[in-house]
């Protein structure tokens, strides 16, 4: 099983944008990717222009799935215009 977190922070003003292109993969991820056995969008309720994303997969190939999919590419375009920067991502593995 990997587990991915990915930090997002939204340019000024970009904040409903942001959310509007991840709910949007956020639901295609769900419907159409049965190796993603979680992934889902927080906000930080200290700073407003910063998302958590948190994502689980059964194991490395749909991982490999979700980065080649259409409805993730098509997000990635949109991110240049509205992230601050490059998201931090950071792999975990599950303990137990």
């Amino acid at each position: 099983m990997i587990v991915l977190a990915a930090t997002l922070k939204a340019k000024a003003g970009k904040e409903d944008e942001l959310i509007a292109a991840m709910k949007k993969l956020v639901a295609a991820v769900r419907q159409n990717e049965p190796g993603a056995l979680d992934y889902t969008l927080h906000r930080s309720k200290k700073d407003p222009a910063t998302f958590l994303v948190y994502e689980k997969y059964r194991d490395d190939a749909a991982m490999k799935a979700h980065m080649g999919s259409v409805h993730f590419q098509e997000a990635s375009k949109k991110f240049g215009e509205l992230l601050a920067g490059p998201p931090g991502l950071e792999m975990f593995e599950v303990v137990e």
